[in-house]
């Protein structure tokens, strides 16, 4: 039982990194010809606002399991029909749209559920990790 609290205590924190590495790969679009390095820079740094905010959530949650789940689980669910519709205006594909939705927002879902099946496994008085 000892070694599931302690996979279940990182797992969440892995899978989120994860996630916010792959959204920080859209980042790179930022890198055209054309355009100086500052603005190249600038447009990059832009573009990972949200990969800083969600390491910034991520932090809330490593320290705050409970709270974290909810937010991650609160974003990842707020932000799904605004992808959806914005994908579904540019490809005109319900499948499409709803696989973006699924590679983008529903890892965040996922590891807010476990941020929180963490939360209630290590209060009910198991081995600490």
């Amino acid at each position: 039982m000892k070694t599931f609290i302690r996979i279940l205590h990182w797992l969440p924190r892995i899978l989120c990194i994860l996630a916010i590495l792959f959204i920080s790969l859209f980042a790179a679009d930022a890198f055209k010809p054309g355009l100086t390095i500052w603005q190249q820079l600038s447009g990059f740094l832009m573009q990972l606002i949200p990969s800083f905010i969600l390491l910034a959530l991520l932090i809330v949650a490593w320290k705050w399991e409970y709270i974290g789940g909810i937010i991650f689980i609160v974003i990842g669910l707020g932000l799904s029909p605004f992808i959806f519709m914005h994908n579904y205006k540019m490809n005109h594909s319900v499948g499409m749209s709803l696989g973006i939705i699924l590679m983008i927002t529903f890892p965040f879902v996922v590891v807010g559920i476990l941020f929180i099946i963490s939360h209630y496994m290590k209060k009910k008085n198991l081995p600490a990790v």
